[in-house]
């Protein structure tokens, strides 16, 4: 087992060349983007005056209580997205999708972490897939594969019916043992063998998805990643140099007015048509 400091030009420890059944999963937030990418989405919304402030209050310390206490109790999860879906429902995707490359370049790509960006491109240099897996709307995770120059993405979804969100989500939020699964199903369709896979992640709530794989990183750990990585003498990589405000997933200097804007955007951008 290794933990080492970041290095943009290091690579995977087990050969990735000339192997068409192996690919790679990232999950996203804390392990290839500093914070949580709904945050950095809605700062870029509430900018825009996409969202009022008395639509907020009414949850805005719901993502307050669980990006300061990084504790994710499944009722309060539950109700930050409803309130969040409950924003959104009546606008049109294409609102928030014509504005997602601009909020990108604004807030989300000086906080790629570089040490990660290098680990996928070894990845792809060797001519293998590489896909984000994350609880974060599919389109915007669509947008950030995107501009990385991965493969793809998957991640939550969102309903909208003729362009116009519903307030529902298609399933369930893409997180913890959906994530795992969703994974199995991608490797699946693609053919590949789990076993020569690599898949990184933050947190403790992806150890389902990182169990899947023959090649687990913890990248960015959460305590309980990191006690569970040693035990199994899985590899680390801890690219931090502010533990505190890279576990909360919020910048420092955030105030209340910023975490309501990430509250807003908990949403899914994808289009169900009908």
């Amino acid at each position: 087992m290794s933990e080492v400091p970041e290095d943009p030009s290091e690579e995977p420890e087990f050969p990735v060349l000339g192997d068409e059944k192996a690919a790679a999963f990232f999950d996203l937030d804390n392990t290839v983007m500093q914070g949580a990418a709904l945050f950095h989405f809605g700062r870029g919304l509430y900018k825009r005056k996409f969202f009022e402030t008395r639509d907020l209050a009414r949850f805005a310390w719901q993502q307050a209580w669980f990006r300061l206490a990084g504790v994710e109790d499944p009722e309060h999860m539950q109700d930050a997205r409803d309130s969040a879906l409950s924003i959104v429902k009546g606008h049109r995707v294409s609102e928030l999708m014509s504005i997602g490359e601009e909020i990108y370049d604004e807030y989300m790509a000086e906080r790629i972490w570089p040490g990660t960006r290098a680990l996928a491109q070894a990845h792809l240099d060797a001519g293998q897939k590489v896909w984000l897996v994350t609880a974060a709307p599919v389109e915007i995770a669509q947008v950030i594969a995107r501009r990385l120059g991965l493969t793809g993405a998957l991640g939550t979804v969102a309903e909208s019916v003729d362009g116009v969100y519903t307030g529902k989500l298609v399933g369930e939020p893409l997180h913890g043992p959906a994530k795992a699964e969703a994974l199995r199903a991608l490797a699946a369709a693609e053919e590949l063998d789990l076993s020569r896979c690599a898949a990184y992640s933050d947190s403790h709530n992806d150890i389902p998805m990182l169990s899947l794989v023959g090649h687990p990183y913890a990248i960015n750990p959460d305590s309980k990643l990191r006690k569970h990585a040693r035990k199994l003498d899985w590899r680390l990589r801890d690219y931090r140099t502010g533990r505190k405000a890279a576990k909360v997933g919020i910048p420092a200097a955030a105030g209340v007015g910023a975490v309501a804007g990430g509250t807003a955007a908990a949403i899914a951008l994808h289009r169900r048509r009908r």
